[in-house]
């Protein structure tokens, strides 16, 4: 699974968020993206890293960001997720997981001795010109937001 660098262009997409709105990366160029993958919606580790968002989007908005997640969920199961616990943001169905993979956070897992292929919990950050400022791969729950904060307040000293 090929992984991207800070530098590289951020991998283009246009999918439906859980209000069955289209969203682009290229129509949030100007501003800085905090994108964040899970695996599964309304599971524990998943509502903490989305929760955690949640509660830390005044933060990240004082920095300019936008928040997105993005899972192979339906985005009617993102919708019941999203209002069960008051998430704000938008969440992005992947379904095919074609973003997923070009973002290099599609791979296989081991869970009890399984393999299976699913998401690999991973974070990016996105500048306002659509460049990776930082990529987090495998990623904790609780890691994403002070990753993802330091991240985004390194490009506002760099601008």
């Amino acid at each position: 699974m090929p992984q991207l660098h800070p530098g590289d262009v951020a991998p283009a997409f246009t999918l439906q968020d859980q209000d069955g709105a289209t969203v682009s990366l290229a129509d949030l160029r100007g501003k800085p993206v905090v994108l964040f993958f899970y695996p599964k919606a309304d599971t524990p580790g998943c509502t903490t890293q989305a929760c955690s968002l949640r509660d830390a989007e005044p933060d990240l908005s004082a920095l300019d960001a936008v928040v997105i997640g993005m899972s192979p969920d339906k985005p009617e199961k993102q919708k019941k997720w999203a209002d069960k616990h008051g998430i704000g943001y938008r969440l992005l169905a992947d379904t095919d997981h074609a973003v997923a993979e070009a973002f290099g956070v599609w791979g296989t897992k081991k869970l009890y001795g399984r393999e299976y292929d699913g998401i690999v919990r991973s974070a990016f950050v996105i500048d306002a010109d659509g460049k990776i400022a930082d990529a987090f791969y495998k990623v904790s729950p609780k890691d994403t937001v002070p990753k993802t904060t330091k991240a985004l307040q390194a490009l506002g000293s760099k601008g």
